[in-house]
This record gives C-alpha cells, sequence and structure tokens, in this order.
C-alpha cells in the first residue's frame, strides 16, 4: 500500500503530530530509556508548543504519514542544513511497523533531498536502539560519528550520528 505523507501546517495537524509523539515514544522507548526521561522528553521536544515553535521558529517540516488516505500511521520531522537534510524525527505506530512503510518514507525523503539538490541525509538514533540502527544500515546509512547531549534534567542522548550520501542528478 502506498504512503501519502502530508507537510504539518494546521494547529489540529501538530496536535495529532503530538499525540502521535506521546502514544508511539511511550511504546518504544522504554526498553531502552527510563520513562522519566521519555516523559521529560516529550514535554520539551514533542509536545504542542514544542512542536509549534520547532515549525515557526527552528526550520523545522514536519509530515503526517497515512496509510490509506485516512489513517494516520507516524510521522517524521526534517530540517535543511545547508547541503543536508537533518532527520530529527522518524516514527512508526508499533501496529503499522515490518510493512516495508520505512522503505517508502526514505524514498520520499531521498526525493526531497533531490528536489532541493542535497547531497546527504544524516539523522541521531540511541546507540541502544538496535532495531532503528538495523533498518538504518540496511537502507544505506553508516554511522560517522558518536554524540552524548545534555538535555537537562539529569538526562543525556546517547547517540550515534548515521549519514546517507544522495546522489545528486
Amino acid at each position: 500500500m502506498k504512503l501519502m505523507f502530508t507537510h504539518v501546517i494546521t494547529v489540529e495537524e501538530i496536535a495529532e503530530v503530538a499525540r502521535l509523539a506521546a502514544e508511539i515514544w511511550r511504546e518504544y522507548y522504554v526498553s531502552i530509556i527510563t520513562i522519566e526521561q521519555i516523559d521529560y522528553m516529550i514535554g520539551k521536544y514533542q509536545a504542542v508548543p514544542a512542536i509549534t515553535d520547532q515549525i515557526h521558529h527552528q526550520g523545522y517540516e514536519y509530515y503526517l504519514i497515512y496509510h490509506d488516505g485516512s489513517s494516520t500511521i507516524g510521522y517524521m520531522s526534517v530540517r535543511q542544513e545547508e547541503e543536508k537534510l537533518f532527520l530529527s524525527k522518524f516514527y512508526i505506530g508499533k501496529e503499522h511497523r515490518g510493512r516495508g512503510y520505512a522503505s517508502q518514507a526514505m524514498a520520499f525523503l531521498e526525493q526531497l533531498c533531490k528536489d532541493r539538490n542535497l547531497s546527504h541525509i544524516w539523522l541521531t538514533v540511541n546507540r541502544h536502539n538496535e532495531s532503528s540502527i538495523a533498518v538504518y544500515e540496511k537502507k544505506g546509512y553508516r554511522t560517522v560519528r558518536e554524540q552524548i547531549s545534555d538535555i537537562g534534567n539529569g538526562f543525556v542522548m546517547d547517540d550515534f550520528i548515521m549519514e546517507k550520501e544522495i546522489p545528486v542528478p
């Protein structure tokens, strides 16, 4: 089934991203980080005010991912940084994983890069998030460095930086 990617603009769409984030993050990350850190990060990065600020003041673009044109299955967030595209967020709901949707989403991002003459997509991924790392590696991403970021409240993000070169036409 083909996916549809809708650029998030409206207050309702932002609220849908925040709802998905709270649902997916609490389900997915509980095996990797504490629920306290999950709740802190949702509040700091994925609540309606944070997403709104990212879109209006920080250069982020959010996309809702739809299946069959009606049901929302996930979301992505990107920011163009010179000749590269930073994939900040990429989440698919649990019941929709393993169906090839990541491949369609990656193709969408690669086309975005080609349309904008961008040479790379890069991302951060928790170093203990083995299933996502495996997906990114399968899609041609490679680890270029490691990064530990203090995000406040006694929490850190312990990440790999991964990158994929996009052939510019």
